[in-house]
């Protein structure tokens, strides 16, 4: 069993620096004073304990929360940050892939979660450019659903090696 010593080292210092700073009223910082901010501690910890500590099951947690909150800091800063549900399905698949160049597995549900995130992050693209195909856009966007659907019960219902 790994030591999770890196984990709770990290996480306490990252709560005592976000809580002295809140107290201190630093006026650069006052925007990261959310819970978004919470959670990028908590992820930065998770990575820390899976790059640092080579536990490397910590890392897709780490990638997911410190992207979401990264998210959420973004979204109203930045215009050209998209707000779409592809992008949290994206920060999913990077974590996916960087588990994968530590341990050596998961880099298919990386790819997969990558192709699904590019597909709803240029949907509208993508569907304009199907001129051939003459369903209408509520077909379409009635599909989609069905397609994670699909996807989601085959990884479900497959049989494991």
């Amino acid at each position: 069993m790994k030591s999770h010593k890196l984990f709770t080292g990290v996480a306490l210092v990252g709560f005592g620096i976000y809580f002295l700073l809140k107290v201190l009223k630093i006026t650069p910082f006052e925007s990261f004073y959310s819970w978004p901010t919470l959670l990028i501690i908590v992820g930065l910890a998770f990575l820390f304990q899976g790059f640092l500590g080579k536990d490397y099951s910590s890392i897709l947690p780490g990638v997911i929360l410190t992207g979401f909150g990264l998210h959420f800091h973004l979204v109203n800063k930045l215009a050209i940050w998209p707000n779409d549900t592809g992008t949290f399905l994206l920060i999913i698949a990077l974590g996916f892939i960087l588990f994968h160049q530590k341990a050596g597995s998961g880099l298919m549900n990386g790819v997969l979660f990558l192709l699904l995130a590019g597909f709803l992050l240029f949907y509208e693209d993508i569907i304009d450019s199907i001129t051939f195909i003459q369903v209408g856009q509520e077909t379409l966007k009635f599909l989609t659903p069905l397609l994670f659907l699909l996807i989601g019960g085959y990884f479900l219902l497959s049989k494991r090696k």
